[in-house]
């Protein structure tokens, strides 16, 4: 009987999810998806990570490559990672299979990215857990010491011998050496409860976490206004607010750091790059509203970070605590050494410390989990064991704290750091480019070399590939980044002039330029709206640069895009392989000048080193994609393989008539109820 009873509880707080008609877990509702996707995104990188690399690159210029970042890199590649979850129905290593065969080591990178961030991003939650221990503490104990608490008290850091370049910068004079390597028991101990939320989670899967997240979302939401009331109240707050919006300094803008920077906080605050909102997305129903996911969850990301800033600019106007030029905070540094300070400027401090370290934890959890959730999609997805999922959950869980131990020691603040700057300006940058540029290039490549021929299609992917390696090349070399651009465009566009001129003329018309129904009313001249027409070059040269972004679009519109949802939009395959792709390219290379003025300290290289096995193995992956087959369940190891025909879509809605085609990609139902109404709308 109490057996019963408890099987009953059990399944009340942790039941099993729906399945959705193919047999995959399904969120409980669309808003549990919603909220698990902006929990990922909602964490320490918006209300630690966020103010502390803003403070690092004080100033209103800070928002021209943060804002150029959210709009046409972060929100177009997440509706790719979006839609392809949720049309493939797999994590990313089978839906970049999908895409091509190739692209299984596209796949497999944003999983490496989050199993290796996971581990540093636990220990930093272990850091707030003592904080929060210490906040039952009266008087708190960090009032009049903030600096002193965080070093000495939470981390703990151990003494180091710091080391240095020779005076020309061209080899090393000494290496930077770490005596203290202690294991510090109170942050193991507290890792190990942050690792025990984490399983608590993601254990019974997408129905278990569907309730989580309700929680882990509502209270931070309400603390975070509590607390920015709070900070802009206090003495001389204003000054700080101005500090980051009244403060102009455009000769920032030349510094390849505050855009890589830029890059790298958006990619992490939003998540873009780590794989879980393809994992996320695969539990969807299958023709949810992808493309309006992707804006809602960038969009309250962009919002809610900027917004939470405002507590810690207050505080550090109210300190007086100005940056300094030439000195640079630790990703996390900044938020630790203000948001305590406020808790001591309100009445009854100690409850509101313990509500905001609580909800700190709240936050990063949230975040936490959905990253291991990642590797957890994979292993259950390929088949790689015969496990259930509680055990491959328990069993990573367990591997992962072991992993994280050497956060936990004294040297442990400088390895984070080490780990966390590499990965994030070479690792992710990498896997995001991955992503935009291949799933946009060799998507259906077939199509575009039966109808241009195998000759025009290598010469055309050399010269734009090669051009991004070329200008980029020579722009480092004789540093003058007007002269690479300049290089690098031309290389490309006397390549692309080659190809197109040896490429075959396809039999097959390409889609008109410009469409009524863009415009309203407005009907385009005949002239525009046949362009890509207009003569046999400019066909050509269109199958070459477009076909396979255009392609991958119409197929998902087919799938995502039915009925009202917003439809995959026309540019965005541009944006992704031809804005996208260079600018990641770009602020890739800054990681490399960086690092040769920092190669003196160990922690340094071994993230940098490991941030290239990262990529090494995405690309393994193109060499030999049969190394990578494993990840892949048996029986769908031919998808994405299919013969197809060119301007034919694929999938669901293949074979039948063309009319049907255009009503879906419209974004209108082919269904037999419907037919009418809809085919009429269409002649409209």
């Amino acid at each position: 009987m109490a057996s019963h009873f408890l099987r009953k509880v059990g399944a009340y707080l942790a039941p099993p999810p729906p399945q959705s008609d193919d047999g995959r877990d399904q969120w409980p509702s669309r808003a549990a998806f919603l909220l698990a996707a902006m929990g990922g995104c909602a964490g320490q990188g918006n209300l630690l990570r966020y103010p502390s690399v803003v403070y690092n690159n004080y100033g209103l210029q800070w928002f021209i490559p943060y804002l150029l970042a959210v709009f046409l890199i972060a929100i177009p590649a997440l509706i790719l990672e979006v839609s392809i979850g949720q049309a493939y129905r797999g994590g990313t290593a089978i839906a970049f299979n999908n895409i091509n065969r190739r692209l299984k080591g596209v796949g497999l990178g944003p999983v490496i990215v989050s199993l290796l961030v996971v581990q540093y991003f636990t220990v930093n939650l272990a850091w707030i857990m003592n904080y929060f221990r210490w906040s039952f503490t009266s008087p708190l104990p960090w009032e009049g010491q903030l600096d002193e608490f965080y070093w000495n008290r939470i981390l703990r850091v151990g003494e180091i011998n710091e080391g240095s370049l020779t005076e020309d910068g061209n080899s090393v004079a000494s290496f930077t050496t770490y005596p203290n390597t202690s294991v510090i028991g109170e942050t193991v101990g507290w890792s190990i409860f942050i690792w025990f939320l984490i399983w608590i989670s993601i254990f019974r899967g997408v129905g278990m976490t569907g309730r989580v997240v309700y929680f882990t979302m509502g209270l931070p939401i309400v603390t975070t206004i509590i607390f920015v009331g709070r900070a802009l109240s206090l003495d001389n707050a204003g000054a700080g607010v101005r500090l980051l919006w009244a403060t102009w300094r455009s000769d920032q803008l030349a510094s390849g750091t505050v855009w890589q920077t830029a890059v790298g906080q958006v990619f992490f605050s939003t998540g873009i790059g780590f794989g879980y909102f393809t994992s996320y997305a695969s539990y969807n129903q299958k023709h949810s509203n992808a493309v309006m996911d992707a804006v809602l969850i960038c969009g309250s990301n962009v919002l809610f970070e900027n917004f939470a800033a405002l507590a810690v600019f207050g505080v550090v106007g109210y300190l007086r605590r100005w940056p300094q030029d030439g000195v640079r905070l630790g990703a996390f540094v900044v938020g630790f050494l203000t948001l305590p300070e406020a808790v001591l400027q309100m009445p009854g401090a100690n409850f509101w410390a313990i509500l905001l370290f609580f909800t700190l934890v709240v936050l990063g959890f949230s975040s936490a989990f959905v990253m291991l959730d990642v590797v957890v999609t994979l292993i259950c997805d390929s088949g790689l064991v015969k496990l259930s999922r509680p055990w491959v959950v328990t069993i990573l869980t367990t591997i992962c704290f072991l992993m994280c131990i050497p956060y936990c020691t004294e040297m442990g603040y400088y390895l984070l750091d080490g780990i966390d700057r590499w990965i994030n300006n070479v690792a992710l940058i990498f896997v995001v480019w991955t992503e935009v540029v291949s799933s946009t290039t060799v998507y259906r490549w077939k199509d575009v070399a039966d109808m241009t021929g195998v000759p025009a299609f290598a010469l055309y992917n050399f010269g734009f590939f090669g051009a991004q390696i070329f200008g980029i090349a020579l722009g480092h070399g004789v540093n003058m980044p007007s002269a690479g651009a300049g290089a690098g465009i031309g290389f490309y566009l006397v390549f692309s002039l080659i190809a197109t001129i040896i490429a075959r003329t396809s039999d097959t018309d390409a889609p008109i330029f410009m469409e009524r129904r863009i415009f309203g009313k407005f009907t385009p001249p005949r002239w525009l709206a046949n362009l890509w027409n207009s003569n046999a070059f400019i066909r050509r040269f269109w199958f070459l640069a477009f076909y396979s972004g255009n392609q991958l679009r119409r197929d998902l519109n087919l799938i995502v895009g039915v009925g009202r949802n917003w439809k995959i939009p026309p540019f965005l395959p541009f944006l992704l392989r031809y804005i996208s792709g260079p600018v990641l390219a770009i602020i890739f290379s800054f990681s490399y000048p960086e690092f040769h003025t920092l190669r003196y300290d160990p922690m340094m290289i071994a993230g940098f080193i490991i941030a290239h096995i990262t990529m090494l193995a995405i690309i393994v992956g193109y060499a030999v994609p049969r190394y990578y087959d494993t990840l892949i369940p048996i029986d769908r190891r031919g998808e994405g393989t299919e013969p197809t025909v060119a301007m034919h879509t694929k999938g669901e809605l293949a074979g039948r008539p063309i009319g049907e085609l255009v009503i879906a990609e419209r974004g209108v139902r082919g269904d037999a109820e419907s037919d009418v109404e809809d085919k009429e709308k269409v002649r409209g």
